[in-house]
């Protein structure tokens, strides 16, 4: 069954028009006498990424918390944080 919206109606009714088409009904809009038809497009196949590892700690003092890293303009460094 086909289903027509003039272009006033669907500004109303948007979300009902997209359920329809994905549903499979034939959806038209009409609008000053020329009718649209509404179609579903199938996603495209996504590959699926591997998250890589953005940052990988080397030193269990690092990991701990006993240094950091400070950031000064041009530099970065490695500081104790032992007081």
């Amino acid at each position: 069954m086909n289903k027509l919206y003039s272009a006033s109606v669907v500004r109303e009714r948007l979300a009902a028009a997209l359920d329809e088409a994905e549903r499979g009904q034939a959806v038209f809009i009409e609008r000053r006498g020329v009718r649209f038809r509404l179609a579903v497009e199938p996603p495209e196949a996504r590959t699926k990424r591997r998250s890589a590892r953005r940052i990988e700690v080397l030193d269990a003092a690092i990991a701990d918390g006993t240094w950091t890293w400070e950031w000064k303009p041009g530099s970065l460094t490695l500081k104790s944080r032992r007081r």
